[in-house]
């Protein structure tokens, strides 16, 4: 079964009969100031991908470590991860990215779904892989560095793995556990579409221990990575002065839609600084109402929250906010 996720506007699209243009799309959390990407050199389209193309330094200096692996999207090696051992019991952060489990479970390992309250009392290391995603999506619990290698050392001490997924922790890399991806039993995953707002390019990169990296780097094949997508991203990832602005702009963001929706939501607002989540027993009549008015959001999977990424512009805020106030006085005025 085909699992929900942000970013299907093409299907709002057709579902609502509202044309591409006159969406508010913000269901994904990616990056809405995309860090601007020049043309390829023409060479780059015509030429097989060079490993030795000064991608993988580009990365180990952004990351802090040179033990990487560019990949075709952290989608592509959290997937082929669980092909990579035997039968395990394996401990899947929930509510968290979906794709996780469905990729433990596809292999044919026994998964069992943790909270982060669970994963906070240590509940995780009893397992024989512990996947982690810092900070959380959608809660946006973020774990201290210091806490996952306890746990790590835990896990590691008896030949299991912890994976951490960082799609988001770019905006706050003092959470990061990129410098200590040698660590035997540690596999972590980058992305450079959130943060850096490029997500179709479907570039990513893992880190860990040699013989984790070459086993992951053997099943994903040769040239996995295309030559114009590594030439973008290492540029992208060499931009320090436009990281350093960047990451200021998102906080100030994520702290300004953190306020707006606390006006309007009873409960508390979570998140990181590309978007925020709410839990709601309306989020179903939420989610269509904004639907309706042409504002996509992200209903969670149970249906008890929604999240909401980052507006473009001015226009895009004002818009959110002038929908919030239409639906949330309807739903008050129901409730």
């Amino acid at each position: 079964m085909r699992r929900r996720h942000g970013g299907n506007l093409g299907e709002m699209v057709r579902a609502m009969g509202r044309p591409e243009s006159d969406w508010l799309d913000l269901s994904t959390g990616i990056n809405p100031h995309p860090w601007e990407a020049p043309t390829p050199p023409p060479a780059t389209w015509y030429q097989l991908p060079d490993p030795h193309d000064g991608l993988v330094e580009a990365a180990a200096a952004y990351y802090g470590s040179e033990a990487i692996l560019p990949v075709p999207g952290s989608q592509s090696a959290l997937a082929m991860l669980p092909y990579l051992r035997g039968r395990s019991r394996v401990a899947v952060i929930d509510p968290g990215y979906s794709e996780h489990a469905a990729a433990w479970s596809r292999a044919g390992h026994d998964v069992v779904p943790l909270s982060s309250a669970q994963l906070a009392g240590g509940a995780g290391t009893a397992f024989d892989v512990l996947v982690v995603i810092n900070p959380n999506n959608p809660d946006g619990t973020y774990f201290e560095p210091e806490t996952l290698l306890d746990w790590r050392t835990r896990i590691a001490s008896r030949g299991g793995w912890m994976i951490v997924d960082e799609a988001f922790v770019d905006t706050n890399p003092e959470y990061s556990l990129a410098p200590q991806a040698p660590l035997p039993g540690l596999l972590i995953l980058r992305s450079v579409g959130k943060f850096f707002g490029l997500a179709g390019m479907r570039v990513g990169f893992a880190l860990g221990p040699d013989d984790m990296l070459h086993r992951l780097d053997e099943v994903l094949g040769p040239w996995s990575v295309n030559g114009p997508a590594r030439w973008v991203a290492r540029s992208a990832l060499g931009d320090r002065c436009w990281q350093a602005a960047m990451r200021d702009r998102l906080q100030a963001e994520g702290e300004r839609l953190g306020e707006l929706l606390t006006r309007y939501f009873s409960r508390r607002v979570v998140g990181t600084p590309l978007f925020r989540t709410v839990l709601t027993p309306h989020a179903a009549t939420i989610h269509e109402a904004l639907a309706e008015q042409g504002i996509l959001v992200r209903l969670l999977d149970r249906q008890d929250g929604l999240r909401f990424g980052l507006p473009p512009d001015e226009d895009g805020w004002r818009r959110l906010e002038a929908g919030l106030a239409e639906v949330m006085a309807g739903v008050v005025s129901r409730a």
